[in-house]
């Protein structure tokens, strides 16, 4: 359900009965503070400015969340209790319903182990049905790349690890898992096409996967390897315009990725610091360290000053850059420290951003970097955005 109105602190609400107490025999009793939790039913599809902010919850990871706000107003608009380790809801095309990779435990922590892919109707964020899938889910670190539909919305394929790596793959026309694919040495999940998707591996090749239309695989092939792993490896983050995924190495090399259901073909690599910056030690950083606007073909990078060891470290500043000409056109101070920036997918785009030690959600006019508000006290520890 969808609560738009928060109870009375408690403290207010004992106070208020004292004075019942006190209050004259027969005397009227005052109305209660406000009306009290009331619920409504959400656009569908959903607006283009709302973002859904997915935590972790490192404090108490039993007990995972999804949180909706409207970028427009900062209004919060909703919250899915989505179980252990919990990574990020996957939004399909067309709006309608909202899927979520969850693990739960028959004694909360411990127990036998329940995985699922929970399904949630968008309007209501009422918990509409389920998918038993094995229990193999990965639990790491969140990244976009745990989970996400192919291109045309009608396989959901989930990353697992256990430690060996595969991919479960979901059918979302008869919401029944239909298979799992062996990827060993080989990890996570970047879509290329309607049944094809590839995954990255251990030795900087990748691994291409075309399904068929029945989820099995009906081909893979590994490529060369793209990736020097030894002297500046790429992180597991890439952003994606069209068909070209855009990774990006620890000291801020970015690699494009254009790819085919047949093939993976890797560009001439740029970075986003001269030989100047670089000397100081500007880098990219974060947890959801890359975005895109794919309107004015633009490249979006929380930067900050350290050495090698600090790629996952945030940063107070998002350089802006034209993927054509790789030049950099803007520089972004940010409202606080940033782990995690996404771009909504609209022609007036908002830019979010958060970071996993603050509860804070930023938000900024894209194309600008004007900062237009921040929403405090956004779940405990935001970790991926999520745009419809």
């Amino acid at each position: 359900m969808t609560f738009l109105k928060k109870a009375r602190p408690l403290c207010l609400s004992f106070m208020a009965s004292l004075l019942v107490f006190a209050a004259p025999a027969g005397a009227e009793l005052p109305s209660d503070y406000g009306a009290g939790p009331t619920s409504t039913r959400l656009a569908v599809p959903a607006s283009k400015h709302w973002v859904w902010v997915n935590d972790i919850v490192f404090a108490h990871m039993a007990d995972g969340a999804a949180h909706l706000v409207d970028g427009d107003s900062g209004r919060y608009l909703g919250t899915l209790s989505t179980g252990f380790g919990f990574t990020r809801v996957v939004l399909p095309r067309d709006g309608k319903v909202i899927y979520s990779p969850e693990t739960y435990f028959s004694r909360g922590t411990r127990g036998k182990r329940t995985d699922v892919v929970s399904i949630y109707d968008a309007a209501t964020l009422g918990a509409i049905g389920e998918i038993l899938i094995p229990p193999k889910r990965a639990s790491n670190f969140p990244a976009m790349g745990d989970m996400v539909l192919t291109d045309d919305d009608r396989f959901l394929l989930i990353f697992n690890f256990t430690p060996s790596a595969s991919v479960t793959v979901v059918d979302t026309t008869t919401r029944k898992f239909v298979g799992e694919i062996e990827t060993p040495g080989c990890a996570l999940i970047y879509p290329t096409g309607a049944r094809s998707f590839f995954t990255l591996c251990g030795d900087g090749s990748a691994q291409l996967i075309t399904l068929n239309d029945k989820g099995a695989v009906a081909k893979q092939s590994r490529t060369v390897r793209m990736f020097d792993v030894d002297h500046d490896p790429v992180t597991e983050k890439p952003v994606r315009v069209g068909n070209t995924w855009y990774f990006v190495s620890f000291d801020g090399l970015i690699y494009p990725i254009s790819a085919t259901k047949e093939a993976l073909t890797v560009g001439t690599p740029w970075s986003l610091s001269n030989e100047a910056e670089r000397k100081k030690g500007w880098r990219p950083g974060g947890l959801q360290q890359l975005a895109a606007f794919a309107g004015q073909n633009r490249l979006y990078a929380i930067m900050h000053q350290g050495d090698r060891a600090t790629h996952k470290d945030p940063g107070k500043v998002i350089w802006v850059f034209d993927l054509a000409t790789h030049a950099r056109v803007l520089e972004i101070p940010t409202r606080n420290l940033t782990g995690s920036i996404q771009i909504s997918t609209d022609s007036k785009p908002l830019l979010y951003g958060a970071f996993a030690d603050s509860s804070t959600l930023d938000i900024y006019d894209a194309p600008t970097g004007k900062w237009l508000r921040s929403v405090k006290e956004v779940g405990a520890t935001p970790t991926l955005l999520v745009v419809p």
